[in-house]
């Protein structure tokens, strides 16, 4: 049975930074994102990552959280992370982690994952 499991959400005040990880089990996989849902919005994509081998990773993000937030892997523990730095009250969110066995066309598609972590939440106050 696959299961993805976050963990690292919590408060932490504006400018603040928190790290998020999902655990998957059950197999491997080459490809992760990060979505978010906040309060009454659709979910969102935030980040995503996919590995080609050797140490070669593609890494793509929302225009909102360039520059402040890192998408990584750790392929022995197949485990993706998500750094998260200079946070602020906007990007107080649920966030789920996302992995996929599909061919990935457009990494920022909801769709494009056929595997999805429970949620974790983030809660940034100003």
């Amino acid at each position: 049975q696959v299961q993805l499991v976050e963990s690292g959400g919590g408060l932490v005040q504006a400018g603040g930074s928190l790290r998020l990880s999902c655990a998957a089990s059950g197999r491997t996989f080459n490809s992760y994102a990060w979505f978010r849902q906040a309060p009454g919005k659709e979910r969102e994509f935030a980040a995503a990552i996919r590995w080609s081998g050797g140490s070669t990773y593609y890494r793509s993000y929302t225009s909102s959280v360039k520059g402040r937030f890192t998408i990584s892997m750790d392929n022995a523990k197949n485990t993706v992370y998500l750094q998260m730095n200079s946070l602020k009250p906007e990007d107080t969110a649920d966030y789920y982690c996302a992995a996929t066995t599909r061919t990935l066309l457009n990494p920022a598609l909801w769709d494009a994952y056929n595997y999805w972590g429970q949620g974790t939440q983030v809660t940034v106050s100003s």
